[in-house]
């Protein structure tokens, strides 16, 4: 990050945050703070994602904002060179955090079992026989194990709920301290000071096992949860594991292995058989095939020459090659498509709104809910007295912790966002995702998007002369043009092995053709228009021209000596993979439309071949927004495909704006998503996608109100036990996450 720069866009990790009500208070506190924008709080990635402006407040004035609030965020890997991927940082913390959570759990887990066998047995009068301990002494062997569980392996609840009270707020870690921390130090009181219900049985009673059982199994749920969340982030995982931590480049003739951090752009790479690329470049020599299936989603090896772009990360076969390094770190496209998956990932959905709303008065109303519950038991419990108001007042408070809320949507977001981009797919943000599932109509530029957009000879027709003759002369005027057209031309030559001639007076007539002198006779090469200009008669080929022109070919026409001695067909080829992705489109109930500024003939054999429901010809570029307001004003929801570049003003009009590209070339920048290969199933598969991400994501929610509405109320009229009651909110979370894991399996 260039310090100079008073506007920067940073995400970063926040510690501290344990459920969605978290995650509401620290993004309050971020958006009511000065000269920052776009906040989104992430409680799943544990991520918080801002626009600042320096200009206005600093990276320590967020660090007090966040503290204030109770809790931590780490700017610092914000400051590390711009070719560092900054991910790595909070990864570590996690894995830190999961395997505190893992010794914290084990730690209670031993002495829990103990503990519940002691309070259980203390139930018989039998067990004291076995023992040799009265109850006193088994009640103060019961408050010598589980206060290890309570303050060593629990500490993290009451160390974070105590810095919240500091703070006047609750969350999840408030209710679970409240929780277990009543019923540990009810239990202590009567353990140490027994005298004080000498006279109650009834209140003789402890609930030590009460206190480590929920402090063990929420450990188990949070230590299951935070490595079912880890599972979530693979994608970015994998994407990191691409990059090598050396290079081999040539220095001073010789090869020297280097640090992948001390690689410069223009430095001269070898990639031998086997390795993986280091960096984004352009061959400088020699040829291989590369598998590209990670950034691309495709699996057919690419064949590299001279010439050829590179993609970091990829995996070299059996050539070897040497390359000119042209981008590094952030600036290549895995760096890139790694910034925007986390960009997505850290966005926030619409459907999440209501659960952010809910969550951020959840914990509130819970805690008055339990007061009411312990009031309500001991005013009108028929029997029990204190103990049952307890029970239930501790069940309410623990069967409520919100964290199935907040995981709900993020982890289906990420486990999608990421299975997308594993097959090729870069989703931006979370709002497209969820957009996606609702699109009614999917509009196609035709060329480079249906088609190659490399036009190609599909025949030739000559007049008395040799095919080959005519290709030699015609090729070698238009090896002097640049055109579309041109180049068709030019690679079937090459595909005859057909050598050129020198050219004289060469001169390009735009809109019309070429003309030139070869070996002294004069070529005229262009259309019908062309060919009148210069007197030329085409009847001789009239109607193979017209039905070629019907079937919807390109044809050029080829003169030599002011006599017309043949045409040559010219098409472009519609996309291997078009006509079946267009069907599948059909099938999922969507409207298909193809846009292209050809003629009406080429347009309807295109439509004809493809299947598209609707097709406009003669389109022009700045045309086609206008095609695409007019579905929408219909209520359309419309999503606009095209090649990223000319169909600019198209994809931004557009609800989702869908960009067709291929390696390097590709403008990240421009649709709401970006298919990394050609391939129109690309398309399909986004869609698809977004459907059974939304399904997932109403799914997570309704477990998570329904695990909340149903338990609630029975923990409250005494029927939930706390100890159930901690299960069932462990439970929920690892369904959550699991479920969202599903989405891994969907097959493209």
């Amino acid at each position: 990050m260039k310090k100079s720069e008073t506007k920067q866009h940073i995400v970063a990790p926040v510690e501290g945050m344990t459920c969605a009500a978290c995650v509401a208070r620290v993004e309050k506190s971020l958006s009511l703070t000065k000269g920052l924008s776009n906040v989104s709080v992430n409680f799943a990635t544990e991520k918080a994602s801002f626009n600042i402006d320096t200009s206005i407040t600093n990276y320590e004035d967020v660090v007090k904002v966040i503290e204030a609030s109770g809790y931590k965020i780490n700017l610092s890997h914000e400051f590390q060179q711009e070719d560092e991927i900054s991910v790595a940082d909070s990864n570590n913390f996690k894995s830190k955090d999961e395997r505190e959570l893992k010794n914290n759990f084990f730690l209670a887990a031993i002495l829990s079992l103990p503990i519940l066998l002691l309070n259980m047995g203390s139930m018989w009068n039998e067990f004291y026989k076995l023992i040799s301990l009265n109850s006193d002494e088994v009640n103060k062997v019961l408050l010598l194990l589980t206060t290890p569980v309570v303050f060593i392996a629990g500490k993290r609840f009451y160390k974070i709920a105590w810095q919240k009270l500091k703070h006047f707020s609750a969350d999840m870690n408030t209710l679970v301290a409240i929780g277990t921390g009543s019923a540990y130090l009810f239990s202590s009181v009567i353990t140490l000071f027994p005298i004080i219900y000498s006279e109650d049985s009834t209140a003789q009673h402890v609930y030590f096992d009460t206190a480590a059982v929920i402090i063990t199994l929420i450990l188990l749920g949070r230590w299951l949860e935070s490595r079912a969340k880890s599972r979530t982030g693979s994608a970015i995982k994998k994407l990191l594991e691409l990059k090598p931590k050396t290079a081999i480049i040539i220095r001073n003739g010789s090869e020297v292995e280097i640090s992948l951090y001390n690689l410069r752009l223009g430095d001269i790479v070898i990639v031998k058989p086997g390795a993986q690329i280091p960096a984004d470049g352009i061959v400088t020599s020699g040829y291989s095939s590369v598998d590209e299936s990670m950034i691309t989603g495709e699996s057919v090896p690419v064949g590299k020459e001279i010439g050829s772009k590179i993609i970091g990360g990829t995996i070299n076969f059996n050539g070897s090659f040497q390359f000119n390094v042209t981008a590094l770190g952030n600036s290549s496209l895995l760096g890139q498509i790694i910034k925007m998956i986390e960009k997505a990932q850290g966005s926030k959905a619409p459907i999440q709104k209501l659960a952010d709303k809910i969550a951020s008065i959840f914990v509130p109303v819970i805690l008055l809910i339990a007061v009411i519950t312990f009031s309500g038991w001991m005013l009108f419990g028929t029997e029990g007295g204190i103990n049952t108001a307890l029970l239930n007042f501790v069940a309410v408070l623990i069967i409520a912790c919100p964290c199935a809320l907040g995981l709900a949507t993020p982890t289906a977001i990420i486990v999608g966002t990421g299975k997308g981009a594993q097959n090729g797919i870069l989703i931006k943000n979370s709002e497209t995702l969820e957009l996606g599932h609702k699109i009614s109509t999917v509009i196609f530029d035709k060329t480079g998007t249906i088609t190659e957009g490399k036009p190609k000879v599909e025949s030739i027709t000559t007049i008395g002369m040799a095919e080959k003759d005519f290709v030699k002369m015609i090729a070698s005027v238009e090896n002097r043009s640049e055109h579309p057209l041109a180049n068709a031309i030019i690679e079937f030559a090459k595909g005859k092995t057909i050598d050129f001639d020198e050219v004289e007076d060469f001169e390009s007539h735009p809109g019309f053709g070429l003309s030139g002198k070869v070996n002294g006779n004069r070529i005229f090469i262009g259309n019908e228009q062309f060919m009148k200009l210069y007197s030329i008669s085409f009847n001789s080929l009239a109607e193979i021209n017209s039905k070629l022109f019907a079937d919807g070919k390109t044809v050029v026409f080829g003169a030599i000596n002011s006599e017309l001695k043949g045409l040559i067909a010219i098409e472009d080829p519609i996309k291997s993979g078009a006509i079946d992705s267009i069907q599948k489109l059909k099938l999922m109930n969507l409207k298909t439309v193809m846009l292209t500024g050809d003629n009406k003939f080429a347009a309807e054999t295109a439509a004809k071949k493809t299947g598209v429901n609707l097709y406009e010809a003669e389109v022009l570029p700045d045309q086609k927004i206008d095609s695409v307001r007019k579905h929408q004003q219909k209520g359309e929801i419309v999503a606009m495909v095209g090649d990223g570049i000319n169909d600019s003003p198209a994809l931004a009009q557009s609800d989702i704006g869908i960009a067709i590209g291929t390696g390097t070339d590709i403008a990240i920048e421009t649709g709401d998503i970006v298919l990394m290969s050609g391939e129109l199933n690309g398309v399909v598969n986004a869609i698809r996608l977004s459907k059974r991400t939304i399904k997932t994501i109403k799914q997570n929610l309704f477990w998570a109100f329904f695990y909340n509405i149903i338990g609630i109320p029975l923990a409250a009229f005494g029927i939930l036990t706390p100890i159930f009651a901690a299960l069932a909110m462990s439970f929920s979370s690892i369904s959550v996450v699991s479920n969202s894991l599903r989405l891994k399996q969907i097959k493209f």
